[in-house]
């Protein structure tokens, strides 16, 4: 069912987006000046170790884009940033589920905190049309059989989780308490250009490139709904145009893969053999799978457009194409090179795939 009515006018307004040099914001920021001619995107970004501004080398001089760096934790800056604004997509997060088992304290920081300072200046801003918190499926936590859906109770399993899950509820209660003007996305998870190769497809990309192993917890049986980045792109566009205020939107790509379907199809598409794929051990609370209901934001006119195995191939060659800018990041990254020594290199090997 296509909406009729008239819906939220980006051109012309500024619009704040947090986390705008990592993965999703730098897609998004390109998709948004592509779609609009005379938008002004603010990107408040810290630079973690995944904010990247070669993501944006090529808006940097764009009139339109102005990059700030700063913390969102930083109640003073963001203050100042909220009346020059219209809207905010709030995308700055800490991400990584491995990372929040090593260290959880972080994550409570900048996705809980930061997002209360954000929306605390939101409270003190009547003017700002529009709040788009951009939440994850893992607040749900897993599910054996059946579709999470938007009302169904939250059960974070990870520490990240449970972070953007106090996030996602504490921007529904400013909208209960406050009025403010709130809306909540789930997308499921994200692959394409420019994600940080910690993260499972460009690691398992990067290291089959180099022939190295591809570490797979378990079995490999852990189920996931593969959403492409761009895909999420117009998602946001249209439920920043219709969505609803106080409500939440699930965001999947409708292409549920086991991980080990995910690494097989990784060496097939490179031409590498498979017992580069190396089993080991589980990590903590690994939930087995996540599926949404997307009939709600499909009811805005909303579908995914990309296939995972043409999503996969275009990823697979945006990285064979891009090698500098991992290779950058793989071996002269300290924080890559401590994560990565930590937590794969010295877990055991279960089996090989053959």
């Amino acid at each position: 069912m296509e909406v009729s009515k008239p819906g939220r006018n980006l051109n012309g307004k500024t619009i704040l987006i947090t986390g705008g040099a990592g993965f999703i914001g730098s897609n998004l920021i390109h998709y948004l000046l592509r779609q609009y001619p005379e938008i002004k995107i603010i990107n408040l970004d810290k630079l973690t170790y995944a904010g990247n501004l070669e993501n944006l080398e090529d808006v940097a001089s764009d009139p339109r884009y102005e990059f700030i760096r700063g913390d969102i934790c930083d109640q003073n800056l963001v203050q100042e940033i909220f009346p020059r604004i219209n809207g905010v997509i709030h995308l700055a997060a800490e991400t990584h589920v491995d990372r929040s088992i090593l260290d959880a304290g972080q994550f409570v920081l900048t996705d809980v905190f930061g997002t209360f300072v954000l929306l605390d200046a939101l409270r003190r801003s009547l003017h700002v049309e529009y709040f788009l918190h951009v939440s994850t499926d893992e607040v749900y936590g897993s599910r054996d059989e059946g579709y999470f859906r938007e009302e169904d109770a939250l059960n974070p399993s990870s520490p990240y989780a449970a972070s953007k899950a106090g996030a996602d509820r504490l921007a529904y209660a400013y909208y209960v308490t406050y009025g403010l003007p709130i809306i909540i996305i789930r997308p499921s998870n994200n692959y394409g250009p420019y994600q940080y190769p910690e993260k499972f497809i460009p690691l398992f990309i990067t290291n089959a490139l180099d022939n190295l192993p591809l570490p797979l917890y378990g079995r490999g049986t852990n189920i996931r709904d593969w959403l492409h980045v761009e895909d999420h792109c117009r998602a946001i566009d249209m439920v920043v145009k219709y969505g609803r205020e106080g409500e939440v939107y699930n965001i999947g790509g409708n292409n549920e893969v086991p991980n080990i379907t995910v690494a097989e199809m990784i060496c097939d598409f490179l031409g590498k053999p498979k017992d580069l794929i190396r089993f080991v051990k589980d990590r903590p609370g690994h939930d087995r799978r996540y599926a949404l209901d997307c009939q709600k934001i499909r009811s805005l006119g909303w579908q995914p457009q990309i296939p995972f195995e043409e999503g996969l191939r275009k990823t697979i060659n945006w990285y064979i194409e891009n090698e500098g800018w991992w290779r950058r990041i793989k071996e002269k990254s300290q924080a890559f090179r401590a994560f990565y020594e930590a937590y794969y290199k010295e877990r055991e090997v279960i089996k090989e795939v053959k």
